[in-house]
């Protein structure tokens, strides 16, 4: 078999393909066996009929376009394979020609036309300049850190004045369109300035005292009438407010394994400086992709933006009634342009610096995304080895470590010119080989069984 690659765009090929007739024959000797097992010939068992009365019944021209068809997908699949392309669409095939029916000579030729992820050239990114705003831990970050922890264990306490931020309110909703009402709720409760209700609910409760109601315009946020215009009546039947336990010896050994409030008060500015360090880490690993976006041209195949929008915008996952408009398609395309953008880059990375992942770092990263979504690791990790998602999963794991090295090889300032050391945000790359994944699914459901159900409920109700 000959093929050979033509290139259309930076991102489209046409494969030519050449079968000569005695690569054909084992797809032809075959299509005999289909048919011989679909037709039946007096004295003949079914599956035994000869060759010369199939010719006979259907056609010799029947067997080949049989052979064809059956052996097409082979065919191709070998061509891409000899080719080293990496095909991102379907394949747009047109047989150009198929041996005389009545020969045993002659060939198969095709030709197909299929969008390839494209080869790009990487600039040299090892010292790649950052600027992150400079971030230092101070007693006020220690402060905020203990109230929180103090917030957790306090107590709701009633009170006769009127709702102000951050108290706690117990209120009755009731919604109406048209004069109409078409929506109602009791004893709600809710945080004022938390943001999680309606639009304009923290401006129409603040002020208000128990037993007062007020009434407001919003677009409803749920149910069959979500997004459209109503006016809220909101009556206030409670307010509390949070009594914080005193910040002591007793609270320390009560919030925490340590014996008295300095010793907390320590461990909690740490804790602040390591998420000082997290944010920097995070703003420079940004900033570096965004400069290796800017300085490498990737071009994008029309069909995986095409493919993204379609699926995007298909019915069942509309989300209200203005989901499909000009400004969010234009807000997808950009998004997944700029994410094709950085898998080509990232990828391109990996390969350069012989990016490998270990069983421990896909078990890491599915446990981590299994607390995202508030399931069992174990269940999540079955789950998405039967939906054959494991290979996808050791690519994005792989890819933040490409991201990793290009950000330990850069040089990050803080916008006060000092350097800063990020050496315990990122860790080296490349060091291991990629194991099987197959193995490493298994090492993954083993280690994902060890957290237990429990453990998984309080990840989700911690996240929420």
């Amino acid at each position: 078999m000959k093929s050979a690659v033509e290139n259309l765009t930076p991102t489209r090929v046409k494969l030519n393909v050449e079968v000569p007739f005695e690569e054909l024959k084992p797809s032809i000797d075959e299509a005999y066996k289909t048919i011989a097992s679909q037709i039946q010939v007096p004295g003949f068992r079914k599956g035994k009929v000869p060759a010369r009365l199939i010719d006979q019944r259907v056609g010799r021209g029947y067997v080949i376009e049989t052979a064809i068809n059956e052996g097409l997908n082979g065919f191709y699949q070998n061509a891409v394979q000899e080719s080293g392309i990496r095909p991102l669409s379907r394949p747009e095939v047109e047989i150009t020609e198929v041996p005389d029916p009545s020969a045993t000579e002659g060939q198969l030729a095709f030709h197909v036309e299929v969008d390839i992820r494209p080869e790009i050239e990487l600039p040299e990114y090892s010292g790649l300049e950052v600027t992150v705003e400079a971030a230092e831990a101070g007693d006020a970050d220690v402060e905020k850190a203990l109230d929180d922890l103090r917030g957790r264990f306090g107590t709701l306490k009633t009170v006769d004045r009127p709702a102000a931020a951050d108290d706690f309110i117990t209120i009755d909703l009731s919604a109406k369109i048209d004069g109409e009402e078409v929506d109602s709720a009791a004893d709600l409760s809710y945080q004022v300035g938390a943001g999680t209700m309606l639009e304009g609910m923290d401006e129409a409760v603040t002020g208000l005292s128990t037993g007062e109601d007020a009434t407001f315009m919003t677009k409803l946020a749920g149910g069959e009438h979500a997004g459209q215009e109503a006016e809220v009546k909101v009556v206030l039947k409670a307010v509390k407010e949070r009594e914080l336990p005193e910040a002591n010896d007793d609270f320390a050994q009560l919030a925490s394994e340590f014996d008295t409030i300095a010793e907390l008060k320590e461990d909690l500015a740490k804790q602040a400086a390591d998420s000082k360090v997290m944010e920097q880490g995070i703003e420079a690993r940004d900033k570096v992709l965004d400069k290796l976006v800017e300085l490498i041209e990737v071009p994008v195949p029309e069909s995986v933006i095409e493919e993204q929008l379609e699926q995007h915008f298909r019915p069942e996952n509309s989300h209200g009634e203005d989901h499909d408009t000009e400004e969010h398609r234009a807000e997808v395309r950009e998004n997944t342009e700029r994410a094709f953008r950085n898998e080509i880059i990232l990828d391109a990375v990996a390969d350069k610096e012989e990016v490998g992942v270990s069983q421990a770092e896909l078990i890491d990263y599915i446990v981590s995304s299994a607390s995202q979504y508030g399931m069992d690791p174990n269940q999540f990790a079955q789950l998405i080895d039967q939906s054959g998602q494991v290979p996808m999963m050791v690519s994005e794991v792989r890819r933040r470590k490409a991201l990793a090295k290009v950000l330990e090889l850069a040089k990050v300032t803080d916008s006060n010119g000092s350097e800063v050391d990020l050496s315990d945000f990122v860790r080296p790359a490349g060091a291991e080989e990629e194991d099987n994944v197959e193995d490493m699914i298994e090492a993954a459901e083993a280690e994902a069984a060890k957290a237990s159900p429990e453990d998984a409920e309080e990840s989700a109700e911690s996240k929420a």
